[in-house]
């Protein structure tokens, strides 16, 4: 039977595979520490991992300052790509990066599926 760590390494190569969109994607603590990622050796794991809690954090703070519910992902969009940041159960988060020309409604589904698989398992 495979581990915690393989089974989410599964996932997101999954992610990657099922949208070609997908550039790097991690998952991470709420407390933001890398749990599991699939990233190319010149992006920082570490920061991403922070980076991603921290966004964490300001987005749920915005949802409830400004009174948008539940607070379910930040997107960030730049010129070389995008990175989107959602969450993944009470204790981690899905971050994602991906090309510029993203099919983003694939990409959002996708995220979505892994997710899901991600909160059952961590």
């Amino acid at each position: 039977m495979a581990t915690k760590s393989e089974r989410l390494q599964s996932i997101l190569a999954q992610l990657r595979q099922d949208t070609g969109d997908v550039e790097a994607s991690a998952v991470v603590s709420v407390e933001g520490l890398m749990i599991a990622s699939d990233m190319p050796r010149d992006i920082n794991k570490d920061t991403v991992a922070a980076m991603s809690a921290a966004l964490l954090s300001l987005g749920k703070r915005a949802a409830q300052e400004q009174a948008r519910g539940k607070f379910n992902q930040v997107f960030i969009s730049g010129e070389d790509g995008s990175s989107i940041v959602s969450v993944a159960g009470e204790k981690a988060l899905l971050s994602v990066l991906v090309r510029s020309d993203a099919n983003l409604g694939l990409v959002f589904l996708e995220m979505k599926r892994a997710a899901n698989e991600i909160q059952d398992i961590v």
